[in-house]
């Protein structure tokens, strides 16, 4: 069975940027789709999607091991990495529906039939004030969600971080976590991602002026390469912390993880190289007892692969959403993203589960 072509389909979301959408098509007829989002560099990725497919076209469906093997390289950006872990994900979708089973069963089955996701709140929210993000965090909740999270510190700059004391920008995002956690109530689990803002000083004394919010955790509060600012933060707070959303290769988990700084790792099945290397990542945190609360801040179609994923980890945690984006999202797949009471079930259906549709993605690129 060889490939007959490769085509991208990039679908304007927002002024973040698009969702890229990649489809691998068999000579057989078998379509097989993925998805390369990369906010607002789609541009690249789509470059490097054309520069691979002469070596792809007119070849045999390779294994995923051996594509792997053959084009995901370390030393690499993240758009290469975005683009091969599209195609990857095509794979999947390809040798699923080539033997009719779903994803997960090729991975080893699944230990959930439906995975807990929480509303990232963050895109969505143009009215930064701790009132505009409380209102966010109600919305997603009356939307079923019982998790949001936000990132209320991308005011911060460097010079914030002179000083000893913390300053307005820190202050004010403060005051947007306590509007968040005051309008949902304790019940609904909140997580605060600082996008590496801080620094290692800082975000110890940001993080205990949070203490009393019971978050469920403290997100990138520095860059996810300094071991040494993770490693006082973790030491120093007494909240979870999550990150690894940076990090693209097997050795870079394995040193996070080795390092032990952290309770929760990120990865993201669009820069990984795909499902199969999120699926050894997650086995490494197994082992040293780290959770997994993959990075998702992206369409329907990297959803439907990380749900597949997903659904055979016994460590996973929970699944980033990209709540609010855009409301003609779920209608992109067929059958239709159904999120119900903040969960998202697995799909029985051959490969990733959903097919793209091609009207819907038409109007969307209209528009």
């Amino acid at each position: 069975m060889k490939i007959e072509r490769i085509e991208a389909h990039r679908i304007p979301v927002n002024r973040r940027g698009a969702w890229v959408f990649v489809t691998v098509r068999a000579e057989n007829g078998i379509t097989g789709i993925g998805e390369a989002s990369q906010g607002g560099h789609s541009d690249r990725a789509l470059s490097i999607l054309g520069s691979l497919t002469p070596s792809l076209v007119g070849s045999d469906v390779p294994s995923v091991e051996a594509f792997h093997a053959r084009f995901y390289a370390q030393d690499e950006g993240r758009a290469y990495h975005t683009a091969v872990s599209a195609i990857e994900h095509a794979l999947w979708d390809i040798k699923g529906k080539s033997l009719g089973v779903p994803a997960h069963e090729l991975l080893g089955g699944p230990v959930r039939d439906q995975l807990r996701l929480y509303a990232n709140i963050n895109r969505a929210t143009v009215d930064r004030t701790p009132a505009g993000f409380a209102r966010g965090a109600a919305q997603a909740v009356l939307d079923g969600f019982t998790a949001v999270k936000l990132a209320p510190f991308d005011d911060l700059r460097p010079s914030d971080m002179a000083r000893r004391s913390l300053g307005p920008a820190t202050r004010l995002g403060i005051d947007r976590v306590r509007a968040v956690r005051a309008e949902v109530g304790e019940d609904v689990d909140v997580m605060v991602d600082c996008h590496a803002r801080f620094s290692p000083g800082a975000a110890v004394q940001a993080a205990s002026e949070l203490d009393d919010l019971g978050l469920c955790w403290l997100e990138d509060a520095v860059a996810c390469d300094d071991i040494d600012g993770l490693r006082h933060v973790y030491e120093n707070t007494s909240m979870p912390i999550a990150t690894g959303e940076t990090v693209r290769t097997l050795s870079g988990f394995r040193r996070l993880l080795r390092e032990r700084v952290t309770d929760y790792i990120m990865p993201d099945v669009k820069h990984v190289g795909g499902i199969l290397a999120l699926k050894k990542i997650s086995a490494m945190a197994q082992a040293a007892n780290v959770l997994v609360a993959p990075h998702n801040p992206s369409g329907p179609v990297a959803t439907a692969a990380s749900v597949q994923c997903m659904a055979t980890v016994p460590n996973f945690a929970i699944l980033e959403y990209a709540w609010g984006e855009a409301d003609w999202r779920a209608g992109l797949i067929d059958p239709a993203e159904s999120v119900e009471a903040g969960m998202l079930a697995c799909s029985q259906h051959s490969g990733l589960g959903v097919a793209l549709s091609y009207d819907a993605i038409a109007r969307s690129t209209a528009r």
